[in-house]
């Protein structure tokens, strides 16, 4: 019965984070189609909030239950290769998140609400918004590999 219920709250974590970032780029790409300063500024500013609530503490129990899933099944974490890749390519997903990607969400905020009062620095925000994406890619390929590996187990 433990294991199951590790097993379901590992992934309603992971569903939670994955269907969080990938809907953050949804909603950025949809703002800045849209082109207004206030579309982007309410898109960013929720994307922001929403990493706080659906990306930040699902993370903690994507490895807390990880960990313990592994102690359960008796699997050497380091030893599994399967793991030990996915852990790594959490970790990329996170530095490259913690790093780059949210950093760079708040210089685009911040960058969008100068333009709302009258100052808006397009060529940056366009610099900006391009190197959100590269960071954002990585951080979202990366677990997503993760879960491949996870569900599939290779040896």
């Amino acid at each position: 019965m433990q294991y199951f219920i590790l097993k379901a709250l590992h992934i309603l974590s992971v569903v939670l984070f994955l269907g969080n970032i990938i809907t953050g780029v949804f909603w950025k790409t949809h703002s800045d189609r849209i082109g207004t300063l206030a579309a982007r500024a309410q898109a960013l500013d929720g994307i922001i909030k929403s990493d706080r609530l659906f990306t930040l503490p699902p993370v903690v129990l994507i490895i807390v239950t990880g960990v313990l899933l592994a102690m359960t099944l008796h699997l050497p974490i380091l030893g599994t290769k399967w793991i030990l890749w996915s852990l790594i390519l959490f970790g990329i997903s996170g530095v490259a998140f913690s790093s780059f990607v949210g950093p760079l969400q708040k210089k685009l905020l911040k960058n969008v609400q100068a333009g709302m009062a009258g100052n808006w620095n397009q060529p940056e925000y366009e610099a900006l918004s391009k190197s959100w994406t590269i960071w954002g890619t990585i951080a979202t390929a990366a677990p997503l590999i993760a879960l491949f590996l996870m569900v599939m187990k290779p040896s």
